[in-house]
């Protein structure tokens, strides 16, 4: 019985090596498909997250552009709602300029808001190297009950800091608007926060290096945070620019210190000076304004770094 070696033969007409390359095509088709979809909802994500970043502009900046436009028009029409001022007017500032001494109630009020926000960010420096660089008994629990001073609100402790300044013959002074507020937990908090990233590797180099808590402390340390310490600055100084409450306490026999009691005097019993206290508060924010835009690289920095972390 005699046998006959023959080539295997496949059934039907593809090759088997002709598989691999339809196979690498639909894989890429599919990729295709699904970058075109990525793209398409990238595209679309992209358009709606400008248009909602294009309406909370406008929501953040229309307050501001109402009132230099209300403080440019003429006093007979600082009450129209015509989008646009027109004809545009200087009155309102002469008026302003002409009725209290701002250019003295300006210089009054950097002055307290510096003296403010220098105490507060000294004793934040200092208060956040012991609570982020020591190791004491007790750290944590010290730290959470200075933490829960900031959640005691103002109308509590204002009646005992009006008794205690008014001891201290402070009533009617730029500096019993200082005393009291001297210290912010906010700004000991942040500062914490920073600090316990500082990589501990340059504080050791510091430590073997001869330096002591001081010096690393001035010479290490904080030339490293000068964008923490930017940011920090600065809203510090806005929040004593701004409040109004106790400056009004404590000057209350002295309303031409400050620009909060400046303003505030265009509004009264025999009626509302619009125009005046419009013009005014924009004079109150161009400060603001300088100060933000010398410091807005470190502010933005600031914020980036602590989003990262």
């Amino acid at each position: 019985m005699a046998f006959t070696i023959t080539a295997p033969h496949h059934v039907g007409t593809a090759r088997p090596d002709a598989a691999v390359p339809a196979v690498g095509r639909k894989k890429a088709r599919q990729g295709d498909v699904a970058a075109t979809v990525r793209a398409q909802h990238s595209v679309g994500s992209r358009i709606v997250g400008h248009a909602v970043l294009v309406v909370m502009a406008f929501i953040s900046i229309f307050p501001v552009y109402w009132l230099y436009a209300t403080s440019l028009r003429r006093p007979e029409d600082a009450i129209l709602a015509t989008p646009f001022p027109w004809p545009i007017s200087v009155a309102n500032f002469v008026h302003v300029w002409q009725q209290i001494p701002i250019g003295n109630m300006l210089v009054h009020t950097f002055g307290m808001a510096l003296a403010v926000s220098v105490c507060q960010l000294l004793v934040a420096i200092f208060a956040a190297y012991g609570f982020a660089m020591w190791e004491f008994p007790g750290k944590n629990v010290l730290f959470l009950l200075f933490l829960g001073s900031w959640l005691v609100p103002f109308q509590v402790t204002m009646i005992p800091n009006y008794v205690l300044i008014a001891q201290w013959g402070l009533l009617g002074t730029i500096a019993g608007v200082v005393v009291p507020n001297m210290c912010s937990a906010f700004a000991v908090m942040l500062m914490r926060q920073h600090m316990q990233s500082f990589p501990r590797e340059l504080l050791d180099a510091a430590r073997m290096d001869g330096r002591h808590h001081w010096s690393t402390l001035w010479t290490v340390v904080m030339p490293n945070m000068r964008h923490a310490l930017a940011a920090l600055g600065i809203m510090l100084f806005i929040e004593a620019w701004n409040n109004y409450l106790w400056p009004a306490l404590i000057l209350a026999k002295q309303p031409n210190s400050l620009i909060q009691m400046g303003i505030r005097s265009f509004l009264g019993e025999a009626g509302d000076d619009w125009g005046g206290m419009m013009a005014a508060a924009g004079l109150a924010c161009i400060p603001i304004f300088l100060i933000y835009i010398f410091l807005q690289r470190y502010i933005v920095d600031a914020f980036v770094r602590s989003g990262l972390r």
